[in-house]
This record gives C-alpha cells, structure tokens and sequence, in this order.
C-alpha cells in the first residue's frame, strides 16, 4: 500500500492543550494516512501520551481540531462517540488489564460491552474470536485462563494487543508499547506489531521512546518538542534533522542495522 498518497485517517489541526496552567502543545498539525504507522516521539514531558489522549477523546483540546476516521472528535454526541470507538483499539502503556479478570474476560470484555447498546452477542462466536486473537498474537490456548499477575511482562502486553483487535479495529493506537520489557521480548513484540500492521491492514500511531521500534515499524516519524510538532518525515529524512532532542535521540543508542547507515546531522 502506497501511504504516501493515502487519505488522511487522522488530521490534528492547530491543537493547543495546556495543563497545571502550562503549555503543552502550541499549534500542532499532523496527519497521519490510511495504512500506514506513524511513531511519535519527544523528551519526557513533551506531551506525547497527551497528545494520543486527546485524539482518542479522552482529553479535550483547548483549542484547534481533531478528526479521526472522518468525524470531529471533539463535536461527537456521546452515542456518536461510542460508535467510532469500535473502530479503533488501543494498547496503553501498562497493559492495562482488569486484575480480577482472566485473560479469556478481558478479551471478551470489549464484546460484550456492546450488550449495553443492545447488540446481541452470541457467546460461541466470541469463543472462536478469542481463540483467533490469542493464536494471532502469540498466546497459547490455556492462557486464556490465566490472571494478569500470572502472566509476563511480554505475556500480558500480547494479550492487552489482542484486546485492542477484538472488535476487528481498522485504526490501531499504540503508547509506550515495549516499556518495561527487556530487550529481546522487546524485539519480539515489535516483530508482532509488524506482522499484524501487514496482515490486518491496519492503520496504526505509535507513541514510544524505543528507537528500535521506531527503526523496526515506522513509515513515518513525527517529533515533539517545545510544544510543537518540529519535522515528520522518515527514519533518515528525521535523523538529519537538526534539533539538540534529535541528536541526542539517536546518538544515545548506538547498534541496529538499519540505524548505522543513518546519517544524523549535529544539532546547531
């Protein structure tokens, strides 16, 4: 799929969103295109995960626009709201399963969600898509009666993953997706993530400090810093970029293949 041409399925127009009375975000623009996996990245603190939040509808912008999947999303009625997030899935930064909940129920938690807006769900269907998520990201069948406390770390963030596709999302969110795992579960995790971004079609937005993922997965790459959106473009075009964040960013992590050929412009 050709994403350099694609529609834009998300579009973020002049955002401003301050918090504690500070400033955030100053007038961001970004869009992001239909089949492809955008990695944004910045320092600690320069408004990543809120940035996804407020795409996700979870905080309101102060000002500017957000239209995802073709609708504003900070002009949606709450039924309106709810519709459009079947459309998407998102994996959060801890995994954020139900503790008291076996893996099997937090899968089907989603689904049977959808009993509220008086959807029937036929309990031998979602057997057979629980089954399919957990062999699609890597879980074997008795995991499905697990807790989160018996999982691993790699375990649990395959499972959060598996949650997020359980109503066929055509629009993926990814934040911090490989903290807290050790380097080769992180490879391993990242190598899913690029499987099922193929195979699904999915269109995905990846908030990460992980500059493996960012080599590994990304089509393009967008970068925050004081308070703005500085340079998208790809894993070179954004290497060369001349930013103190961007040196840094790359130069602290030396090693993979696809970054030793990677020329990174001094900062000035």
């Amino acid at each position: 799929m050709n994403t350099e041409t694609g529609e834009a399925v998300i579009e973020v127009k002049n955002l401003h969103k301050r918090l504690g009375g500070q400033p955030v975000h100053e007038g961001i623009d970004l869009e992001v295109r239909r089949g492809e996996l955008m990695s944004v990245i910045g320092a600690s603190g320069s408004g990543k995960t809120t940035l996804l939040q407020q795409i996700i509808g979870l905080l309101p912008p102060d000002e500017g626009e957000i239209r995802v999947l073709g609708q504003t999303i900070n002009q949606l009625e709450a039924w309106e709201a709810r519709l459009l997030r079947r459309r998407w899935g998102v994996l959060f930064q801890q995994s954020a399963l139900f503790s008291a909940m076996t893996v099997y129920d937090n899968l089907a938690f989603p689904v049977r969600e959808l009993r509220k807006e008086g959807l029937k769900v036929d309990e031998d269907m979602l057997r057979e898509g629980i089954a399919l998520k957990l062999h699609m990201v890597g879980l074997a069948p008795e995991d499905a009666w697990k807790y989160p406390y018996e999982l691993s770390g790699g375990m649990a963030k395959r499972a959060a993953l598996a949650r997020a596709l359980m109503l066929e999302a055509e629009l993926l969110f990814l934040d911090e997706p490989t903290s807290a795992l050790d380097p080769a579960a992180a490879s391993e995790f990242d190598t899913l993530v690029g499987q099922l971004h193929a195979e699904l079609h999915l269109t995905a937005l990846m908030i990460t400090h992980d500059i493996y993922s960012v080599a590994a997965l990304s089509n393009r790459i967008a970068v925050l810093a004081d308070g703005k959106l500085i340079t998208v473009g790809t894993l070179e075009e954004v290497a060369r970029f001349e930013h103190p964040f961007i040196a840094d960013f790359f130069r602290s992590r030396p090693g993979e293949d696809r970054l030793r050929n990677v020329t990174i412009n001094e900062a000035r």
